[in-house]
């Protein structure tokens, strides 16, 4: 029998005001959308009967995640966590005498 997912676990990726490549530290339980969106007539805005969108909840840890759907009877998807291939770089590499492609200015 295929249950429908009820929420996503993953490690949420660093916003676009951050800098730095260092990812945060806790995995996210996030419900998923259940009933379909209502748009207001007079107001334009959206909303639904389904107030469990609203809730992400955070773990220490992907077992704590997993362990808390289990106990809860929910089910559930993990998204893995991607890690980036970072090649480290420094202003000097570009008066370097070894440097490929042409000085241009």
């Amino acid at each position: 029998m295929n249950k429908k997912v009820e929420v996503l676990i993953y490690k949420p990726t660093k916003n676009a005001m951050q800098s730095g490549y260092v990812s945060k530290d806790h995995w996210e339980l996030k419900y998923l959308h259940t009933s379909k969106v209502k748009l207001d007539s007079l107001m334009g805005w959206s909303g639904s009967n389904d107030t469990k969108k609203q809730i992400i909840l955070k773990f220490e840890t992907l077992k704590d995640a997993i362990d808390y759907a289990e106990r809860n009877s929910i089910s559930y998807k993990v998204i893995a966590e991607q890690k980036r291939n970072i090649k480290p770089k420094s202003y000097a590499a570009n008066f370097s005498f070894n440097r490929k492609g042409m000085w241009t200015h």
